[in-house]
């Protein structure tokens, strides 16, 4: 009696720990998913940031200016459920703008053209790098809420379903294909 005891209460303090272990676990999961989002944001208003400055410098043709500016401040002002489709545009927009290498080489020439391209280059690669951080990262929270034992035992308790930032974050060819920007 006294050896059954003792195993179901080593089976019972094994499955705690494992519970506690799991749920400790998802817990990181959520911190690193809120950590990841807060530095996505950070680069995707650093990114609509440098394109209203470029935008507003003058360095610009006053269409490619407007195009950039209107894209730029609608991705800075957007609600939080439409923020994926506004920074689309601004993607596209900064791909339709400097499309072509004759563009960027246009700005760099200009008096601080160069500090600015090198500017924008830099934020517009340092998003998609972002995004596949907080993406890697909601992936693993889901894979580890889908299992039988975190939903069973309610372990995510009320954190919401993480959800992936999903958006068109394709560089323009003339900005991406300088590595030393």
């Amino acid at each position: 009696m006294t050896a059954t005891l003792i195993w179901a209460l080593v089976v019972l303090v094994a499955i705690g720990l494992y519970l506690s272990w799991t749920a400790g676990r998802l817990d990181r999961l959520h911190t690193r998913i809120d950590a990841a989002r807060a530095a996505l944001d950070a680069q995707l208003l650093r990114r609509a940031s440098v394109t209203q400055e470029l935008a507003t410098s003058g360095v610009l043709d006053p269409a490619s200016s407007i195009v950039l500016y209107e894209a730029a401040h609608a991705a800075r002002q957007s609600p939080q459920e439409q923020r994926e489709v506004a920074e689309s545009e601004l993607s596209a927009a900064l791909r339709a703008v400097f499309g072509e290498s004759e563009q960027v080489e246009a700005v760099r020439e200009i008096p601080g053209g160069q500090e600015a391209a090198s500017e924008l280059a830099a934020a517009v690669r340092r998003v998609p790098m972002a995004r596949r951080f907080h993406n890697d990262a909601v992936r693993a929270a889901r894979a580890l809420r889908r299992h039988r034992t975190v939903r069973w035992f309610r372990l995510a308790g009320h954190a919401p379903f993480p959800l992936a930032f999903e958006m068109d974050d394709e560089p323009p060819v003339a900005l991406a294909d300088r590595p030393g920007t």
